[in-house]
């Protein structure tokens, strides 16, 4: 685009000229935003040939794939400056909460708009840890999958199953304006869900590991923190006046803090899409957990350790930084999709690491971390495209350091990140004018108006890669079973 134009008095609005009918549109700009349905009304007819599908005659559409620059919602809870590598909490920088505030008093904060006095801190705790006792039935539900299934897929389910437990938490079947009234008993309601959600993260995520490890299940204990309850139900095997070691604890509370929240990311998204339906807010954390299981948002940290294997020691670092730069290897736990610097988050867990390596003793990988750090941050590949290393990159150590398995390094993002969904799902039910679902708009570039075919005049229905069905290799019963013979088989 040109240099602007100035001309008159500064004004809070956007003139947008349609060159193809030479008509000018006046904008309003609200908080350094246009309004997307503002472009709606910029229309022009269609030009000869045009595809009909365009809908160039119904108003102009904003596209921008995978919300490279889309505000969708209004907020208060969480700011980012990416350019500046700055990350707030209501106003309150993540470096001072991380310092002296604590995961369960960041999660008032998020939900609730300030940080709580202490009486109001010891209720919000008070319930929340007496929300964390599940239901017998869940034993059963958990012992039903498979010995090796993976814990998110598992806590992604339990969150789903959770739900099925509270009728009165869902609109579907109490009415739909059950968290938007804003009435006492609909913040109570809400209130409720919250403690029951936050409470009960842990406990499921528990869970989850421990019938992976072949272990009965443990009743959260009383008189433990937060994160200190969650060790428990993890790790204890019936030792008396087990606690687990105050390092880990604190450790695990900072990383639980930092991890609580991040703005709009892919599964907080997903959680405000899902809830848009007025659905009830298990279900809404269930889409966000399959959201946060992929290695593109949850599954980085995760990706980071089986880079830094596959890496070995610090002297092949040269040659994997070679083979990044040829694209022939991933680069786990560097950039960010909107810090442009420095993940502030980053520095946080590095002092995190250290007090862990203080009792743990070193992981065997940090020298070939240092090392991957020390060459990305010399080399002008990496300083070109603003490659730092955000807060994956040292997570990963710090969770491999204190024992846990790879599968569940997103379990352990999940537990924390539910504070910041619930905050924005809380926010998204009490906004101003209700709420809409959210449907986007998409361009159509598929084909215009075909008629139907007869099948046997359909050609040999040969085509290019990918626009056909693959052809599977059967094998065991399957295999077996297509080549016997029965009466109803299916013709090829």
């Amino acid at each position: 685009m040109g240099a602007p134009i100035q001309s008159g008095p500064a004004q809070d609005t956007l003139t947008v000229r349609d060159n193809r009918t030479g008509k000018t549109y006046t904008i309003p700009i609200v908080d350094n935003a246009v309004d997307a349905s503002g472009f709606k009304t910029i229309k022009s007819p269609a030009k000869p040939g045009e595809r009909p599908e365009n809908e160039t005659e119904k108003g102009l559409r904003v596209a921008d794939k995978g919300f490279l620059n889309t505000a969708v919602i209004q907020s208060r809870i969480t700011y980012i400056d990416g350019e500046a590598g700055v990350l707030r909490y209501r106003g309150y920088p993540i470096e001072q909460l991380a310092g002296r505030s604590s995961h369960l008093e960041c999660a008032y904060l998020l939900i609730y708009g300030s940080l709580p006095t202490r009486s109001q801190h010891n209720h919000f705790e008070s319930e929340v840890l007496r929300h964390g006792v599940m239901h017998s039935d869940a034993q059963t539900f958990f012992r039903s999958f498979r010995y090796d299934a993976h814990p998110m897929s598992m806590l992604t389910s339990a969150f789903a199953m959770l739900g099925s437990y509270y009728p009165e938490a869902n609109p579907s079947l109490q009415g739909q304006r059950l968290y938007t009234e804003g009435d006492r008993t609909s913040l109570e309601n809400m209130d409720r869900q919250i403690y029951r959600i936050i409470g009960k993260a842990t406990t499921l995520a528990a869970m989850a590991y421990r019938v992976r490890q072949g272990r009965d299940f443990v009743t959260p204990p009383t008189g433990l923190s937060y994160t200190g309850s969650f060790l428990y139900q993890m790790d204890h095997l019936g030792e008396e006046n087990y606690a687990p070691n105050p390092v880990l604890e604190k450790a695990l509370d900072v990383l639980f803090l930092i991890h609580a929240d991040h703005e709009l990311n892919a599964s907080c998204t997903t959680v405000l899409q899902t809830a848009s339906s007025l659905v009830d807010p298990y279900s809404a954390v269930a889409a966000g957990c399959a959201s946060l299981y992929g290695p593109l948002h949850g599954g980085a940290n995760e990706a980071v350790i089986r880079m830094l294997i596959s890496i070995g020691k610090p002297e092949n670092v040269p040659a994997f930084i070679e083979a990044v730069k040829r694209r022939e290897k991933t680069l786990s736990g560097f950039g960010h999709r909107v810090y442009k610097t420095s993940d502030p988050r980053s520095f946080i867990v590095r002092k995190t690491a250290d007090a862990v390596f203080a009792v743990t003793g070193k992981d065997e990988l940090l020298e070939t971390a240092m090392a991957l750090h020390d060459a990305a941050m010399k080399d002008e590949y990496f300083i070109k495209r603003k490659l730092a290393p955000n807060v994956d990159f040292w997570s990963g150590l710090i969770y491999r350091a204190m024992g846990f398995p790879l599968d569940f390094f997103p379990v352990l993002f999940v537990v924390p990140r539910v504070v910041g969904w619930l905050a924005h799902w809380r926010q998204m039910m009490l906004q101003e004018g209700g709420v809409k679902i959210w449907r986007p708009r998409q361009i159509y570039t598929g084909s215009g108006k075909r008629d139907y075919m007869p099948v046997d005049e359909r050609g040999t229905g040969e085509g290019k890669l990918g626009e056909t069905p693959s052809v599977v290799q059967h094998g065991g019963i399957t295999k077996r079973t297509m080549l016997a013979d029965f009466k109803g088989k299916a013709k090829l």
